[in-house]
């Protein structure tokens, strides 16, 4: 190993970990639960390694654990595994537990920040592209289809814009929404909007801190958003 080069980042490290100990490492898709204590293996199987170091290592493998392709192999009923492929024992629930709290943290930070961008990209005169969800495709029921008879289409009316304001004169009542602008405005429990461009999503407040607040979305996920990006 006198002639291996130095390794200086820790995805290198990674690759070069995967090549060395492939029925443990992978570079690529889902990874397996690593054994408790594989630090101390790789330090006795790697003694005269002087293509990286112990600090690279310790970076590296906090690298790996902590992204999405590893906490997704952290599941129930998956086996630890040591450097050679061996199984390790099953993982425990809390540990399960904890690497589903950290995926979803780490999905929550990068909707947030998306949802940031779009706002700065808004604010400086850029065209803002949303993403929408595609509508659920309907099932056909071919068997009613054969049964019920068609009825007859309804003729659309246009109608003015008085005509749809006399039909509807609650949407004059309605009091438009307010940007949060003093985070003391805010506390547990309350019902905000958070803004994604041009259009905003229902929330909860969880928790409030010093410049945003913890929330969570009607759609279940929990996210950290600042103040601005809020509406009462």
């Amino acid at each position: 190993m006198e002639n291996q080069p130095k390794l200086n980042s820790s995805k290198e490290v990674i690759a070069y970990l995967a090549e060395r100990f492939p029925l443990c490492f992978i570079a690529e898709g889902e990874a397996r639960p690593l054994k408790i204590g594989i630090f101390k293996d790789l330090v006795e199987r790697l003694p005269n390694d002087e293509s990286l170091s112990k600090t690279q290592l310790r970076s590296a493998l906090r690298l790996y654990t902590s992204s999405w392709r590893y906490l997704y192999g952290v599941k129930t009923g998956a086996q630890r595994v040591d450097l050679d492929g061996n199984s390790c024992g099953e993982l425990e629930a809390e540990h399960v537990e904890h690497a589903r709290k950290q995926l979803e943290e780490a999905k929550a930070r990068v909707q947030a920040h998306r949802a940031a961008q779009q706002v700065q990209k808004r604010e400086a005169g850029e065209t803002v592209t949303e993403r929408r969800p595609r509508p659920a495709a309907k099932k056909a029921n071919h068997s009613r289809e054969r049964q019920a008879p068609k009825k007859p289409s309804t003729p659309v009316i246009s109608t003015s814009p008085e005509q749809q304001r006399k039909a509807h004169p609650k949407s004059e009542t309605q009091k438009p929404r307010q940007a949060v602008t003093d985070i003391t405005q805010l506390r547990v429990g309350q019902d905000v909007r958070v803004k994604a461009g041009q259009s905003s999503i229902e929330a909860t407040i969880l928790e409030v801190s010093k410049d945003g607040a913890r929330v969570q979305l009607s759609t279940g996920l929990a996210m950290i958003v600042r103040a601005e990006h809020l509406q009462f």
